[in-house]
């Protein structure tokens, strides 16, 4: 074989190649998108293996083939899940924004991506339920570190602007921990409840979105309000 067609047989062989990583990319995508679709609408134990291969338009064994099992892959698509809500929720409160500035950015996170997905927070909560270990090994994958190193970071940076805030008169005291699970529930129960609500109010889905619309726009000064002395 001539050198020339050596190099054009090195060529085609490595956009085979090429090519075929592209294709297992996106048939891998296209499964973890289906999944995730069928576990935020029926849990992990209402998800069947068969339904999720349907919904991505391939055979049962790609699913072995990519994931090797459902334990694997419902893993993959709870870290998934999560990562919508967790890494900029970390980010913004250890960072050193003004403490509205903080508390507006985290309401307006949270309830975009959950107008986004409604679904996501029982699926998450169940996940976390009956998975707990799950809880750690996520703040770990996401955020490169143990969570014992995260979690001082973030507190004592939150710590101290709700401290200065009670020197100053500005706020009742309040532990962090109490200033997070009471932020992060205004943001997360509407949509984990909402059938109810909806039942409740009588409301159309427009009626909801509309009434997360005037929540992102009130729930940071409400917040903030019922903390003043």
């Amino acid at each position: 074989m001539t050198v020339k067609k050596k190099a054009g047989a090195r060529r085609g062989a490595a956009a085979t190649t090429a090519a075929t990583t592209v294709a297992d990319a996106d048939t891998e995508q296209r499964i973890l998108d289906a999944a995730s679709s069928v576990f935020l609408r029926r849990g992990t134990a209402g998800a069947r293996m068969q339904d999720i291969a349907a919904e991505a338009g391939v055979n049962h064994a790609l699913l072995h083939y990519y994931f090797r099992s459902k334990d694997r892959l419902a893993a993959a698509v709870f870290r998934r899940a999560a990562t919508r809500l967790l890494p900029p929720f970390v980010a913004i409160l250890g960072s050193d924004l003004p403490l509205e500035e903080k508390v507006a950015r985290i309401v307006e996170h949270e309830l975009d991506q959950l107008r986004a997905a409604p679904h996501l927070p029982g699926y998450i909560l169940s996940e976390l339920n009956h998975h707990p270990e799950r809880a750690a090994q996520l703040v770990q994958t996401l955020a490169g570190v143990d969570p014992e190193r995260v979690r001082p970071a973030i507190f004592a940076t939150l710590a101290k602007q709700l401290d200065e805030r009670v020197k100053a008169k500005k706020m009742r005291p309040i532990a962090v921990e109490q200033f997070i699970v009471n932020l992060v529930s205004l943001c997360i129960f509407p949509f984990a409840a909402r059938p109810m609500v909806m039942t409740m109010f009588g409301w159309s889905d427009d009626d909801f979105s509309r009434f997360i619309d005037r929540r992102r726009r009130e729930l940071p000064d409400f917040f903030l309000e019922a903390l003043a002395p």
